[in-house]
C-alpha cells in the first residue's frame, strides 16, 4: 500500500512539473528528462555503499607444489587429477594426454595471459621429452622462456621459481605409476 501511494504521488509530482514547465517553456517537453546528479542514500531505499577491504597487501611466497603421484598433484592442498597449468593463482586442467599432444594450441593459454609469464616450466612425465623445435621456437618469439623437464624436477624448479617471485607458470603432466609410495613430495632445489 505503501509503495502504490509512493507511486500515485511521484506520478502526481511527475504531472505537476510538466504543466509547470510547459507553461514556462514548451521546448522543455520535447527534451529527454534524465537525472543531473548521483543516487545517494537519501534517493534510494535500496542505495548501498560497496566497500573492499585488503586482507593481505602482499601476496605469501606463491604457489606451492607440495606432491605428486600418477593420479595427479597436491598444490597448495587442493588435489588436482590429471594434468595441470598453474598460471598464479590459478589452477587449471590442462587437456593433454601424454607430451605429444603438447602443441601452440595447447600452449595458448601459456602465452594470452596478463601480466606476461617469464619462463614456462614443463614436466613431460618420468622423463625429459624432446619438443618440436617449431613449438619453442614460437614461444621464444611470445617472450616466454621455455624450460622442458621431467615432472619431478619440473615441480621443484616451478617452486623455487614461484619463490623468488619471478612470473612463472607451469604445465605438468603427471609421471606413470610406479611401484614406490603414493605420493611422492617435492625435492627443495
Amino acid at each position: 500500500m505503501a509503495a502504490s501511494t509512493c507511486a500515485r504521488l511521484f506520478l502526481r509530482g511527475t504531472a505537476r512539473s510538466l504543466r509547470l514547465a510547459s507553461a514556462r517553456s514548451p521546448l522543455l517537453l520535447s527534451l529527454p528528462m534524465t537525472r543531473a546528479h548521483r543516487l545517494g542514500p537519501s534517493d534510494d531505499e535500496l542505495y548501498q555503499r560497496t566497500t573492499v577491504s585488503i586482507m593481505q597487501r602482499e601476496q605469501s611466497g606463491g604457489v606451492l607444489i607440495y606432491s605428486y603421484s600418477s593420479r595427479g598433484f597436491n598444490i597448495d592442498g587442493n588435489g588436482v587429477i590429471g594434468p595441470c597449468a598453474l598460471l598464479p593463482p590459478s589452477i587449471l586442467q590442462w587437456n593433454v594426454g601424454n607430451y605429444k599432444d603438447i602443441t601452440v594450441e595447447s600452449l595458448a593459454l601459456f602465452y594470452m595471459v596478463e601480466p606476461r609469464i617469464e619462463v614456462l616450466i614443463l614436466g613431460t612425465g618420468s622423463r625429459v621429452e624432446r619438443l618440436d623445435r617449431d613449438i619453442l621456437k614460437f614461444m621464444r618469439k611470445k617472450g616466454i622462456a621455455v624450460e622442458v623437464q621431467d615432472t619431478p624436477n619440473a615441480c621443484a624448479t616451478f617452486n623455487f621459481l614461484s619463490s623468488e617471485r619471478r612470473i612463472v607458470a607451469a604445465g605438468l603432466i603427471p609421471p606413470p605409476p610406479s611401484t614406490d609410495q603414493e605420493f611422492l613430495a617435492v625435492e627443495s632445489t
